[in-house]
C-alpha cells in the first residue's frame, strides 16, 4: 500500500526549510564557481613570479594577498589551491562511498561469513589512528594528488559501510522483502530495486561530512609537508607558511585566508550534511503536523510480480 505524499513534505522541501543547510549549500556553490571561473576571467597564474613586486610583498592592487617567498601571487595560489582541495575532498569521498556502500550492503544482506569478514576488516582499519595511517601510506606511494585521493578515500570506507550495513539489517526484515524473497526474487533484484534505495538514503548526509574530513586530511598532510607540495598549490601547503615565525607574526595575509577557507568549507559541509540527515530522516513531522515514515516498498504488488517475471526470464 502506498502512503499519501504530502505536498511540500519531500526531502528537497524539508532541506530547503533548513536555513543553515541552504547557507552551507550556497557557500559551496559559490566556492566551486569562484575557483573554476576566476582564473580564466582574471588571468590568474599560480606559479608566475613577479620580479618587480619581489618576495614577501604586502597586499596591493596588483597582488591582493601579496606575494610569497619566490614572488608568486598568493591570491592566485589560493584560488588554484581551492581547486585542488575541493577536488581531493569530493573525489576521496566518492571513493569511500563507492567502496563502502557495496560492502555494507553485502555484509548486511548476506550475513554469515561475508558479514564477519567485512566487519572484521572494518574493525582493523578503524583500530589504527587515521592520520598516522594516511601519513605512512602517502609516504609509501608518493604525494601526488591522485595518490592522496585514493589513500584518503580507501581509508574512509569503514564509516560508510557500517552505516549502510545497519540500515540493510533493518530493511532486509521488512515484510515486502520477505515476500519478494519467498516469490523467488533473486538477490541482485532485491538489492538493486528494494534494499539499495532505502539503505543508502542516510549516506547522502555522511557523504557531505566525509568531504569535509577529506579536505581536513589533505590540509593536514600538506601542512606537515607530506601532502601536496609546491609548486602545486593547495590550501594546506599555503597555510604551511605559518610554520615560519616571521610569516606567522608579520604576514598574516598569507596564511589567514586559506585557513578561513578551510574552516568555512568544513562548516558549510557540516551544515549541508545535517540538513540532508534531517531531510532523509525516516520519521519526520510533515507540514500537516502528522509524523510520517518513508515508503519502503516502491512498487505495487503487480509491479513486483512483473519484476519477478522479468528476473525469472533473464
Amino acid at each position: 500500500m502506498r502512503a499519501k505524499k504530502v505536498r511540500g513534505s519531500g526531502p528537497w522541501q524539508r532541506f530547503r526549510r533548513d536555513r543553515w543547510a541552504m547557507v552551507g549549500l550556497g557557500i559551496l556553490i559559490a566556492e566551486v564557481l569562484l575557483v573554476l571561473l576566476l582564473p580564466p576571467l582574471m588571468g590568474l597564474e599560480p606559479n608566475a613570479t613577479d620580479r618587480v613586486a619581489g618576495f614577501w610583498a604586502p597586499p596591493s592592487w596588483e597582488h591582493w594577498l601579496g606575494t610569497d617567498d619566490v614572488g608568486r601571487d598568493v591570491f592566485a595560489r589560493l584560488v588554484y589551491g581551492g581547486r585542488i582541495s575541493l577536488l581531493v575532498g569530493f573525489s576521496a569521498a566518492a571513493i569511500s562511498v563507492a567502496v563502502g556502500v557495496p560492502l555494507g550492503l553485502l555484509a548486511g544482506y548476506r550475513r554469515g561469513a561475508c558479514e564477519f569478514w567485512i566487519m572484521r576488516l572494518a574493525d582493523v582499519f578503524q583500530s589504527f589512528p587515521t592520520t598516522v595511517l594516511v601519513l605512512c601510506l602517502v609516504a609509501l606511494v608518493g604525494a601526488s594528488v591522485w595518490n592522496i585521493v585514493v589513500v584518503i578515500g580507501l581509508l574512509g570506507w569503514t564509516s560508510i559501510a557500517r552505516l549502510v550495513y545497519g540500515n540493510t539489517l533493518s530493511v532486509r526484515e521488512q515484510e515486502y522483502i520477505l515476500a519478494v524473497r519467498a516469490l523467488g526474487g533473486s538477490t541482485a533484484t532485491i538489492l538493486r530495486r528494494n534494499v539499495l534505495p532505502n539503505a543508502v538514503s542516510p549516506v547522502w548526509a555522511a557523504l557531505a561530512q566525509r568531504v569535509g574530513r577529506a579536505i581536513l586530511s589533505e590540509s593536514s598532510l600538506s601542512f606537515l609537508g607530506v601532502g601536496i607540495r609546491t609548486p602545486q598549490a593547495s590550501w594546506g601547503n599555503i597555510v604551511q607558511y605559518a610554520t615560519n615565525v616571521t610569516v606567522f607574526a608579520e604576514r598574516p595575509w598569507i596564511w589567514v585566508p586559506p585557513s578561513i577557507c578551510i574552516v568555512v568549507t568544513v562548516f558549510a559541509l557540516q551544515f549541508v550534511g545535517d540538513g540532508l540527515r534531517d531531510a532523509m530522516d525516516p520519521k519526520y513531522v510533515s507540514s500537516t503536523g502528522v509524523e510520517e515514515s518513508p515508503v519502503f516498498c516502491r512498487e505495487t504488488p503487480e509491479e513486483l510480480l512483473s519484476v519477478l517475471e522479468e528476473d525469472a526470464e533473464a
